[in-house]
């Protein structure tokens, strides 16, 4: 069964060699004018492999989450390119860029982002009926599986836990096999077990699934579920840490002030 579960791979994550699944050249951002000008990202180039799990983590205010919204083409940088799989999202117009978020990355956010009138099942394949697009059943099948949601389709938002709230999030974002999935803080509305539920599906579905995974958060031990953390401080990349733990990360954040 395994073998040809791989076959689902989306073409970036399928073929390392094609390059980084998402990369920022010489990026910039800055917000306000003059006494309140803010350099939210001070010339940034960073690479996510393909098939990764990768945290970006660092102080309040250091530029993690615009970091993440440039990339994911929902803030535009000053300066600097980004590429997604291989295309300059910088060069699309509004019309291309929407097109890309749908078709190409998924989200998972803090906030469920649910509709609370639709089942779970309706909820996942939402992204696929906006876009007039067929539900691949096996693949729909091994996602809802995997994610432990085949009894929850039926149920809407509010019959559900904050967990499986999230794990219909995950589902969502994983249907369309995007390039990559951003995740913002998407433990932050979770206790402790629901979240480390969440946090080890999207590590499977990295592992497993080939999927190319981006998040944002400020807990080390979230931070630990990924391959490599990215820290950031004051708009600057100034560090990695590869197969992170908490402690790793704690000590880490510990010397940048977090």
């Amino acid at each position: 069964m395994t073998t040809s579960l791989h076959d689902h791979h989306s073409p970036a994550s399928g073929n390392p060699a094609a390059g980084p699944a998402v990369q920022a050249i010489s990026l910039a951002k800055t917000y306000g004018r003059g006494d309140t000008r803010v350099s939210a990202l001070r010339d940034v180039s960073v690479s996510f492999e393909a098939g990764r799990f990768t945290a970006i983590m660092g102080p309040s205010g250091s530029g993690k989450s615009t970091l993440m919204h440039c990339l994911a083409g929902l803030d535009s940088a000053d300066a600097g390119q980004i590429l997604v799989a291989g295309t300059d999202i910088t060069a699309l117009n509004d019309k291309q860029l929407t097109a890309l978020r749908r078709d190409r990355i998924g989200f998972v956010f803090q906030a469920f982002n649910l509709v609370p009138t639709l089942t779970a099942e309706q909820n996942i394949t939402l992204p696929l009926a906006l876009a007039n697009a067929a539900t691949d059943k096996e693949w729909f099948d091994y996602v809802v599986a995997t994610l432990g949601l085949k009894d929850r389709l039926r149920h809407r938002p509010h019959e559900l836990s904050g967990g499986q709230q999230q794990r219909v999030a995950v589902a969502r974002a994983l249907l369309t096999r995007p390039d990559v999935i951003f995740g913002d803080e998407p433990t932050g509305n979770l206790d402790s077990t629901a979240g480390g539920e969440v946090l080890a599906l999207l590590r499977r579905s990295s592992q497993e699934m080939g999927q190319t995974i981006i998040m944002v958060t400020h807990d080390p031990v979230a931070a630990s579920y990924a391959d490599r953390v990215v820290l950031m401080s004051d708009g600057n990349l100034v560090g990695e840490i590869h197969e992170p733990t908490a402690d790793s990360v704690l000590a880490a954040l510990g010397k940048l002030g977090a």
